[in-house]
């Protein structure tokens, strides 16, 4: 049997109303529903943070969230962060800095920074590390990332060298 339910939520500040069984994973409804393919698919089982989004201003790994536990929540994902052509200055400091390389890891990472900043997360090395460890990366030195995270919190430069 596969009913569906309708789901009613805020995603990347809009309101939404998704038909799909309950059960069905976050991460399957926001890249084949929604269309929103910046969440990526990495372990499927939590562990790798690839697929990380925000519930709530909450980073959660959404591989692991059944669709209908969103209803009446704000999910945010990594589309959220831009603002049309203008990266978010988290983005920027990733791009200028080299906290990415593959991308595979890189929504995770950014939505992660995203939440640690906006709820006023200190910025030296070992809390960010210990805010950003349940996003694994395999390709980029994690001191990029914190050093990317860190431009983005002082400020940081825009891409064609302008500050934030």
């Amino acid at each position: 049997m596969n009913q569906h339910a309708a789901i009613r939520f805020t995603l990347n500040g809009q309101p939404r109303e998704i038909a799909a069984p309950p059960m069905q994973r976050l991460l399957d409804v926001l890249r084949q529903t929604c269309e929103l393919t910046g969440t990526k698919n990495g372990c499927g089982e939590g562990d790798c943070g690839a697929c990380t989004v925000l519930i709530d201003g909450v980073p959660v790994v959404s591989c692991l969230v059944p669709i209908v536990q969103v209803e009446g929540a704000d999910v945010r994902t990594v589309e959220s962060l831009a603002e049309g052509d203008q990266p978010h200055p988290l983005q920027a400091a990733f791009l200028k800095h080299g906290g990415t390389q593959c991308g595979s890891c890189a929504a995770g990472l950014l939505m992660t920074a995203c939440a640690h900043l906006e709820h006023g997360g200190e910025t030296d090395d070992a809390t960010l590390r210990a805010a950003l460890a349940g996003v694994v990366c395999r390709c980029a030195g994690y001191q990029q990332v914190i050093a990317s995270v860190q431009a983005a919190a002082r400020g940081g430069e825009t891409l064609d060298g302008n500050h934030l």
